[in-house]
């Protein structure tokens, strides 16, 4: 089953405009979205954007072996399922890209769950939020494209699914020990989010992608001003 792993990234973000792009030690922060996930077995890794920020976007995703492709601004789920059909994709890793700090480790286990329990859609509770991805088939993309009509649910492009859950197998699985920590946070949507993971990649950062074990350690010793995630925040939303 040949599977993807799409990150969504546009450069318009309202609170923090141009947010992937915010420099951090090693590189900006949607280089290290993209580095994060290369441990991630799949067919194919691409950027889905908006047809605003291809132009910038582009030389990033080649620097960093990844396709690129753009999509409608604000519906998101139209735009994952066109890159479905672009690159042949049956099923799609999701991760966001306001979110340096993904796991590949979470990314791995998550997908191993997935193909076990044969879901439509999986991710974790209770893991820092940034961390995490869903996993979800093409399929269920396929069916929320023709029947959702709300704009949060072509935007936010899982929330479909969550609110039918007689029409998908949904694996919410609890959180692995070695990442179990629901009150952390570290996607970036505001100054103040930026600060503390710029704060994480100075202490942490020595030129390879943070181990999802010292992000929890870090966090536990750097208690969040911010804490707790709802359904779905493991990721943030990009």
């Amino acid at each position: 089953m040949p599977t993807a792993v799409f990150i969504q990234v546009r450069l318009g973000s309202v609170r923090l405009p141009a947010k992937a792009l915010i420099p951090l030690p090693g590189g900006c922060l949607i280089q290290h979205v993209m580095r994060s996930l290369m441990a991630v077995p799949a067919e194919v890794k691409a950027l889905l954007t908006d047809a605003k920020s291809i132009d910038v976007l582009r030389p990033l995703a080649a620097g960093e072996g990844y396709e690129v492709c753009a999509g409608p601004d604000e519906d998101v789920l139209a735009r994952y399922c066109a890159a479905c059909r672009l690159f042949g994709a049956e099923r799609v890793i999701r991760a966001t890209g306001d979110n340096p700090l993904t796991s590949a480790r979470l990314a791995r286990d998550i997908l191993s769950e997935h193909e076990r329990d044969r879901a439509d859609l999986s991710h974790y509770l209770g893991v820092p939020w940034g961390s995490g991805v869903e996993v979800v088939t093409a399929e269920a993309l396929f069916q929320a494209e023709r029947d959702a009509t709300r704009q949060d649910e072509r935007e936010h492009i899982t929330t479909f699914h969550y609110r039918h859950p007689e029409r998908f197998r949904i694996l919410e699985s609890p959180p692995p020990p070695y990442a179990a920590f629901a009150e952390g946070r570290v996607t970036v949507d505001d100054p103040a989010d930026r600060d503390i993971v710029t704060r994480l990649f100075n202490d942490l950062y020595t030129g390879a992608p943070i181990e999802i074990e010292q992000v929890v350690g870090w966090l536990k010793e750097n208690p969040p001003a911010r804490a707790g995630a709802e359904r779905g925040s493991s990721l943030g939303q990009g």
